[in-house]
């Protein structure tokens, strides 16, 4: 017995859809000759430049190097705002103690920090990390404080009837009831991360993503500076997909708006 075919998905061939409309794109304008190399280089150019560093090993140690300072400077961001947000959830004396100065740092430019934070931790790696935290920190531990005042007073209020002690409302109520939107809130923040990278990258470094891409500015390499930012988005998109997979994994229960 034959097996009905299935429907064609229209939603799900829309991302490679949207790839496959830029794609086209930059091969007319560059293999047209719209625009010069100097400007916009051919897909060709980049595939070449992507190879290249491939054959040699370079490229790898790049992308490594980049991914492990987004992700440690990113992780003790997020180790730091999800008790900070949750305290400030829950205290209104925390939050009236801390909320003005997180308010007040967060609209401070990260590239004018860069010089402190040189003079105070260096140039080494914690600088860089340093960089990636100050980026996603303040606005992180702000997100979470307002995913956790989000949750239900009514859940609350049962435990509580039950006997539930403070400890046991944050570990058995406030935690579960907020994860979906704290997951998300992660999720946000990781890519707001990357975009620090070339920043915490422009100071005394060797290799990165954000490096290649600075040094080949100062020879006009714009094919080296497109690879470096189309594989930046690439690796940031892997994230993003890994972070969905364990939010459908920790919370299958939960439903956006648009997934239904």
């Amino acid at each position: 017995m034959k097996t009905a075919a299935k429907p064609f998905n229209l939603t799900r061939s829309l991302p490679a859809i949207s790839f496959l409309v830029i794609a086209t794109a930059w091969c007319v304008i560059t293999y047209g000759g719209l625009v010069g190399p100097l400007f916009v280089p051919s897909p060709t150019a980049v595939l070449e430049k992507i190879f290249s560093g491939l054959k040699d090993g370079s490229l790898l140690t790049h992308c490594w190097a980049s991914t492990r300072r987004v992700m440690i400077g990113w992780f003790f961001s997020a180790l730091a705002a999800l008790p900070g947000g949750m305290l400030m959830a829950r205290s209104k004396k925390f939050t009236a103690l801390l909320q003005p100065l997180i308010e007040f740092v967060r609209y401070l430019p990260v590239v004018a920090l860069v010089p402190l934070t040189i003079l105070y931790l260096g140039i080494g790696e914690t600088q860089k990390y340093m960089v990636i935290w100050l980026g996603t920190f303040f606005q992180l531990v702000l997100m979470v404080c307002d995913t956790v005042s989000s949750v239900d007073r009514n859940y609350l209020n049962a435990a509580r009837t039950l006997g539930a002690d403070r400890w046991q409302l944050y570990k058995e109520v406030i935690f579960p009831a907020s994860l979906p939107g704290l997951l998300d809130d992660f999720r946000l923040t990781i890519g707001w991360a990357w975009t620090y990278l070339v920043v915490a990258e422009m100071v005394a470094s060797s290799e990165g993503l954000g490096y290649i891409i600075l040094k080949s500015q100062r020879f006009l390499a714009t094919d080296t500076i497109f690879m470096g930012l189309i594989l930046i988005g690439l690796i940031g998109l892997l994230t993003d997909f890994l972070l969905r997979m364990l939010t459908r994994l920790l919370v299958p229960w939960y439903k956006r708006l648009g997934d239904t």
